[in-house]
């Protein structure tokens, strides 16, 4: 069987934690969490023993446009990427700075991501291992709908309250990003896929937002991974296993973001009942289209 993270990483455990910064309980104030390099070393340590022979980025040329237009050219620019691992973003840093081209490390550099609030407050290992990287913490639709009907009337309008607040901040943190030339990136399932629920893997409707939010998107695919998620405990990030892998993530043509939008909404029907979802589940067809077809490259 193979080792979970905890078993890989439970001597440095006390060290890991120690180096951490981050804010366990998540507020209005605390929202923008810049890198903490000191826990990064760590997550660089797993990939760079378990990526193998082959992994890299896909249509490289297509990354560097995106940079170009965002660091040249003042657009604002946002990667939409799949999610199948808690060592996706990790990875695709990971692989910009080691690519060799000084543009790819200045872009990885510029990466912050939208994460939820979970991978703060969920235990002091996850914590550490999430700080190691650039992030705008929100509180996810997803998290408050699973509190109906497990909480009070009264502590469900205190959890929409702060939701509102930390949201509020987290769109203001990301405007500020966006002035700064910072480069956004989103997981639009808004949760790992998981083998045998599709659910997982249609993306959030409020991730139409960021179509109206940004001028250009970059949607990534990813074919392989270093992290499983372990069936017996979905929910324990540290109780993923590690299997070596090769780790390909491929980058689609830039897509124009209102443009994009305007052409799926002009072919729904006038009386279609969710256009936002229908605009999300368009750009989780260009990654999964991206997907397949590096997928049959790879088994060849």
């Amino acid at each position: 069987m193979p080792e979970t993270l905890r078993n890989k990483f439970q001597s440095l455990f006390a060290e890991l934690t120690s180096a951490s910064k981050a804010a366990a309980k998540i507020d209005e104030t605390c929202i923008y969490q810049p890198a903490n390099l000191g826990t990064r070393k760590y997550m660089d340590y797993l990939l760079k023993d378990n990526f193998l022979e082959g992994s890299g980025l896909g249509n490289i040329e297509n990354f560097k446009k995106f940079y170009d237009l965002i660091v040249n050219e003042g657009k604002t620019g946002v990667i939409m990427m799949e999610h199948f691992s808690n060592t996706d973003l990790p990875s695709i840093l990971y692989l910009l700075e080691h690519s060799g081209y000084d543009w790819a490390a200045d872009m990885a550099k510029r990466v912050v991501a939208i994460a939820g609030m979970k991978l703060n407050e969920a235990s002091a290992g996850v914590r550490a291992f999430t700080e190691s990287f650039t992030r705008v913490v929100i509180y996810p639709t997803r998290s408050l709908d699973a509190l109906k009907g497990k909480v009070s009337d009264e502590e469900y309008e205190e959890e929409e309250k702060r939701a509102r607040k930390i949201n509020f901040a987290a769109m203001r943190a990301m405007d500020a990003c966006k002035k700064r030339g910072e480069i956004i990136l989103v997981f639009p399932s808004g949760t790992r896929y998981r083998p045998g629920k599709p659910e997982t893997k249609r993306g959030l409707r409020e991730i139409d937002s960021y179509l109206r939010l940004f001028d250009i998107m970059l949607p990534v695919s990813i074919n392989g991974h270093i992290l499983h998620i372990n069936p017996e405990a979905a929910d324990d990030m540290l109780a993923d296993f590690i299997v070596p892998s090769v780790v390909r993530m491929t980058a689609s043509e830039v897509v124009e973001c209102k443009a994009f939008r305007n052409s799926v909404l002009e072919k729904l029907p006038a009386d279609y009942e969710d256009p936002k979802q229908a605009t999300v589940d368009a750009v989780m067809e260009l990654m999964e289209n991206q997907h397949d077809l590096v997928e049959k490259e790879m088994s060849k």
